[in-house]
């Protein structure tokens, strides 16, 4: 081939390239040939809403109201739920496995794939949790403005501990049980954006939640309110563990903790095991750009007390736990109380495109 059809060749291939550069965004918009999946594989999911649950049930019930669903496997989840589904709203739900291990594993196995374009998406970590009588009742949820890890304590036997102090868990590296630790772990305590938490408790505080007759039952054992009363939608915090308690000590004690490791401003209300984990995992694939931490919201479902009733044991309170009646009732209240949030960015995303709306 001569130099001038080398050339001519060049600038034929250089032309083509410029064409197809300045028209592929208007055909990708148009749904045209650069969408087409027969040449470039599906397109990346963009969540608008990402549910988090923790077991099979707390995701059901968003399964059950809000299909059709698409399934999309996600590397690295876990073996019992190796999936996440999203509707046609673009709202998705992905459920981790029970506890801090599942919990951080599954979050970060989802951010690090990049399965998902996240760096818009709203996070709803939704599940049931133990209450507090003097905060809440069974079937009540709660909105979190604190995630604080209870579990990250010393404790000294029960057995032995000093007269002198109101019970067995001081912070790590401290010297008494009120003392503040310094934090070393640096998952201690996390704060959610505060006009997420403000907007979501604006939208569902005046559902209307499910109740039973058993837990009904349950709360008239109670003497005072709001232990006794129907459930409601609250702002209160919730305090992760992976060891399940019961006791007035201990729910005092973790009352206490919450007021230690968040300067006096936190009120535990709800206990659970995973939320601190599942939060780490996004705060990192946050620091790597990936997401939004200002777009993460916590509700938690009070479906068993954490302490007993006065004449009850605790031993009797947690181990026959479900007897109080407030599972399937917590289940739907979550679903109640969350998907106001839900649909007010799925239906609305222009005004939550870039942030919560004033």
């Amino acid at each position: 081939m001569s130099l001038w059809n080398k050339t001519a060749a060049r600038l034929r291939v250089l032309t083509l390239v410029l064409i197809v550069a300045t028209i592929a965004p208007t055909l990708a918009s148009a749904g045209g040939f650069f969408k087409d999946e027969r040449f470039f594989g599906p397109p990346t999911p963009a969540p608008k809403v990402l549910i988090i649950s923790m077991f099979a049930p707390e995701g059901q019930v968003w399964l059950d109201k809000l299909g059709p669903w698409r399934e999309h496997k996600v590397p690295g989840l876990s073996p019992d739920y190796p999936v996440v589904r999203c509707n046609r709203a673009e709202v998705c739900v992905m459920t981790t496995g029970m506890g801090h291990t599942n919990a951080a594993a599954s979050t970060m196995a989802l951010v690090l794939s990049r399965s998902f374009d996240l760096s818009r998406t709203y996070f709803l970590i939704a599940g049931i949790a133990g209450i507090n009588p003097e905060y809440g009742t069974v079937g009540s949820v709660a909105w979190a403005r604190y995630l604080v890890d209870f579990g990250i304590q010393w404790e000294i036997d029960a057995r032995e501990i000093p007269a002198e102090w109101p019970g067995g868990y001081l912070g790590i590296n401290t010297r008494h049980p009120k003392d503040k630790p310094p934090l070393d772990y640096k998952t201690e305590v996390f704060q959610l954006d505060e006009a997420l938490l403000q907007k979501a408790y604006a939208l569902s505080r005046g559902v209307t939640l499910s109740d039973g007759a058993q837990a009904q039952a349950a709360r008239a054992k109670f003497p005072a309110a709001p232990a006794n009363q129907p459930p409601t939608v609250l702002q209160c915090d919730t305090l992760a563990g992976d060891t399940w308690f019961s006791g007035t000590a201990l729910g005092e004690r973790a009352t206490e903790w919450t007021k230690i490791v968040t300067d006096g401003k936190g009120v535990y209300c709800t206990t659970q095991q995973e939320d601190n984990a599942t939060y780490e995992a996004l705060k990192r694939g946050a620091a790597l750009k990936l997401l939004d931490l200002k777009r993460v919201a916590v509700l938690r479902g009070g479906s068993d007390f954490d302490r007993p009733y006065p004449g009850q044991s605790s031993a009797d309170n947690l181990v026959n736990y479900a007897d109080q009646g407030g599972f399937v009732i917590t289940l739907n209240n979550l679903f109640l109380a969350g998907n106001p949030l839900v649909q007010a960015i799925s239906k609305n995303w222009a005004a939550w495109r870039n942030g919560v709306p004033r």
